[in-house]
């Protein structure tokens, strides 16, 4: 594993590698173990979109694991302004020892890695979500013991997080429902893949797909970047939310998942938030467990 740029790169064992090591680093992080694994690394991270969970924690695991993180915003830097990801790619690469990326297009950070000699991690791009997946495994496991026979129903948009919500549901051996309404499907090569390696079921009926599901996930209707948009969304959205109603199809003592942030009384009810609160603040806490893990992983000296 040189970069992690979306989780369709990695099999099975390197993504339960990631999560054995995320749960030993919460572990020592919960009991004061210091793991200062990368003492005088210096990871740059690089935003051209606006993010609170993905900031702070890498900032704070690069702190706790001993390194420094330089907030590189896209707004200030060339790259900004016209300088090709390519280029920037060979100069960070001189003076900083990751790069971590919030951005639009996938091919951007595809480039990083490329041209790069440093590890590149995908902090979140229009395509795929593949550290927050990460921590959302983590918290399917830690909640409901293991993967196996489970089943994640996804209430939305066929955004990013779907895709790799498939990805990483397919590979870890869980089956998944996307219920969206039609037009916003998920990447059609991903359906295809997931058709063909797993049980992934594609519809706009949210009974059918919340039937039996081990775990409820949703995400905001409108993400960063499609705020022209949000009218529309909201009106064809409606009734794409995770409520008690929705609720009664999925199993028992299912729990329920949101990426945040929430809009209550859009895609969950306010009751529903609070009623799951407990693991989906969780859920966000584990982002700074796995992409910890991540950077062990990429930016070590030694193999933990």
């Amino acid at each position: 594993m040189k970069h992690l740029l979306k989780l369709m790169d990695l099999g099975a064992k390197e993504i339960t590698d990631l999560l054995n090591l995320a749960d030993q680093l919460k572990f020592e992080r919960k009991n004061g173990i210091e793991h200062p694994h990368l003492k005088g690394k210096t990871l740059g991270m690089i935003f051209t979109k606006a993010s609170t969970r993905t900031r702070v924690s890498f900032e704070v695991g690069m702190y706790q694991l001993g390194g420094n993180a330089l907030f590189l915003s896209g707004a200030d830097m060339q790259i900004g302004r016209g300088e090709p990801a390519e280029d920037t790619a060979r100069v960070l690469s001189k003076y900083l020892d990751g790069i971590m990326i919030r951005t639009f297009k996938q091919e951007e950070v595809e480039k990083l890695a490329a041209f790069g000699t440093i590890p590149v991690i995908n902090g979140l791009t229009d395509y795929c979500h593949p550290c927050q997946v990460l921590a959302d495994l983590m918290t399917i496991r830690e909640f409901l013991g293991s993967f196996r026979g489970k089943k994640v129903c996804y209430v939305g948009d066929g955004n990013n997080m779907a895709n790799s919500l498939i990805a990483g549901c397919i590979k870890m051996g869980m089956d998944i429902a996307i219920a969206c309404p039609k037009g916003y499907e998920p990447d059609p090569e991903l359906v295809k893949w997931g058709h063909e390696q797993g049980k992934l079921t594609i519809t706009d009926d949210i009974k059918a797909a919340a039937e039996n599901a081990s775990v409820m996930y949703t995400d905001v209707w409108a993400s960063m970047g499609q705020e022209a948009e949000r009218e529309k969304r909201m009106k064809d959205f409606g009734g794409f939310c995770i409520d008690s109603t929705l609720m009664k199809y999925a199993a028992k003592n299912a729990i329920v998942l949101h990426c945040l942030p929430a809009h209550r009384g859009e895609e969950i009810s306010a009751e529903i938030l609070e009623a799951h609160a407990k693991e989906i603040f969780e859920q966000a806490e584990n982002r700074l467990h796995a992409q910890k893990a991540v950077m062990v992983e990429l930016m070590a000296d030694k193999k933990i």
